[in-house]
């Protein structure tokens, strides 16, 4: 979680924020995306404020990639996750998804996995169909992630591509875009410190609490395995949905690429 938090971008600019791992960054954007409701404060996107204008906000803003709430499935192919998209988004033409993908310089073979991808290219992907929405802001989150050092300047040249059409960003990283990452313009920077842990209280003023307490988190930490359990057991189900369902929209059955319903006879285009 996150507090204390002042910040502004305008309209075309790009706000990054960087900060190690429990920072809060992750859950910062979302709220900023209107995806996450605050406890206390309050958020203007284009003259709309949250809580009250939300559905609003969150038809402006577009979230690339904020996981593990909202993020690429890493058993869907390319294709699958554009049909996933449009299917979703159900204005969204394959024209303008060729476009955001030609317009960032993405160029993926579409038949390929998402854990296949690179850590750049699986971030233009999410880029490109966040971008096809036409949004007035995309978030991203992580956008050195995974990327060495002489990636880094390309990761954030699509996210400088991303501003060239129009768009604000408000980006997520560990580290700071350095001086040579490419950028027309130097982006907002907002720092999150690590969030510090509870004073640890004396064993004569609290041993007695502190030894309820650890039985407590024992217990709470047994539930949490075995709903990690039940929840990885039913991951699996929930990516095969999803696969179906993208295949069924692209009207292919697999890998073969044989069409599902198609006409005995009918080739694959």
């Amino acid at each position: 979680m996150f507090e204390n938090l002042d910040l502004g971008v305008d309209p075309g600019g790009l706000l990054v924020l960087h900060g190690p791992a429990g920072s809060g960054r992750t859950t910062a954007l979302l709220a900023l995306a209107g995806r996450m409701r605050l406890d206390g404060g309050a958020v203007q996107v284009g003259g709309h404020v949250l809580p009250r204008d939300g559905r609003r906000v969150r038809e402006l803003v577009a979230v690339a990639r904020a996981e593990p709430a909202l993020g690429l499935d890493p058993d869907l192919r390319v294709r699958e996750l554009v049909a996933e998209r449009r299917w979703s988004s159900r204005r969204l033409s394959c024209a303008q998804v060729d476009e955001a993908f030609a317009v960032l310089g993405v160029e993926v073979d579409r038949r390929t996995l998402v854990r296949d991808l690179s850590p750049v290219e699986a971030l233009g992907v999410a880029l490109a169909l966040a971008l096809a929405t036409r949004p007035a802001v995309v978030v991203v989150d992580d956008v050195d992630r995974g990327c060495p050092a002489e990636e880094r300047t390309r990761a954030w040249q699509l996210v400088g591509r991303v501003r060239g059409v129009g768009c604000t960003v408000v980006a997520g990283a560990l580290d700071p875009p350095g001086s040579g990452a490419g950028l027309d313009t130097a982006p907002v920077l907002v720092a999150l410190p690590r969030l510090s842990r509870l004073p640890e209280r004396s064993a004569t003023a609290g041993g007695a609490d502190d030894r309820a307490g650890a039985a407590e988190q024992a217990g709470a930490a047994e539930q949490e395995g075995a709903d990690e359990a039940g929840a990885s057991a039913r991951r699996p189900w929930r990516a095969r949905v999803r696969r179906l369902l993208a295949q069924r929209l692209l009207g292919r059955r697999g890998p073969d690429g044989g069409r599902v319903g198609a006409p005995r006879g009918e080739e694959d285009a």
